[in-house]
């Protein structure tokens, strides 16, 4: 049987893996998008020294598009540069948990769209911050949301919010209409529980209140 130490290392390499090609994928479409409103510049260009009108107002316009996919990219790559450094440190440190959201939502977008599901995240008003391993953490914080968005039911669309408790913080899926559905019999399954051993983590299913809440230690050390 493999140690909880194997299981915890092949699934961030997973983990890893998975974002990688994902937010790879999301970059190559911003790029598609720039280079066909290039080419349509270009052709207005090549209009022009024919003697055609250029419509200042259009040429503008794609040249926003352009900008928007810039900053698109930018943006997906700013969330692979925070997950690479976060996976390189496997030392437990402060973490804010609205920046866990944040790049949650950012890394997982693509793989929810691709299954219809829309994330609504609602950080805290004010700072929540626990002391954690963050790789760790957005690795268990992704299976969760996975198995969320297996329950998220006709609505499709899981609610991620996070809470000071008075011994740690909790991260909450919610509005998962179809978790009386869902396969809850394997979840947590071995991946899971070897990530929450290492994190002294719980989850628990509630099928009432249709959501799964992932209670998190304040200090992992202590």
């Amino acid at each position: 049987m493999a140690s909880k130490l194997d299981i915890v290392g092949e699934t961030g390499l997973q983990f890893y893996g998975k974002m990688s090609a994902s937010l790879s994928h999301e970059i190559k479409n911003a790029l598609s998008v720039i280079q066909e409103h290039a080419g349509l510049i270009e052709d207005f260009t090549v209009m022009a020294e024919q003697g055609a009108p250029i419509n200042p107002q259009r040429v503008k316009a794609l040249a926003g598009k352009i900008q928007g996919q810039i900053d698109r990219a930018n943006g997906i790559i700013k969330g692979m540069n925070q997950l690479a450094h976060s996976s390189m440190d496997e030392s437990a440190k402060s973490v804010e948990l609205r920046e866990v959201l944040t790049l949650l939502v950012a890394l997982s977008h693509r793989l929810a769209s691709v299954r219809g599901i829309t994330l609504e995240a609602k950080p805290p008003a004010t700072a929540v911050t626990i002391r954690t391993t963050p790789f760790f953490l957005q690795n268990l914080a992704w299976l969760c949301l996975d198995f969320a968005m297996d329950g998220a039911g006709d609505k499709k669309t899981v609610g991620l919010s996070a809470e000071k408790t008075r011994l740690g913080a909790k991260l909450r899926f919610t509005q998962l209409e179809g978790l009386a559905d869902a396969p809850t019999e394997r979840f947590p399954g071995e991946r899971e529980k070897a990530l929450l051993e290492t994190l002294n983590a719980e989850v628990t299913i509630h099928i009432g209140s249709q959501e799964i809440v992932l209670t998190l230690p304040g200090d992992l050390d202590h």
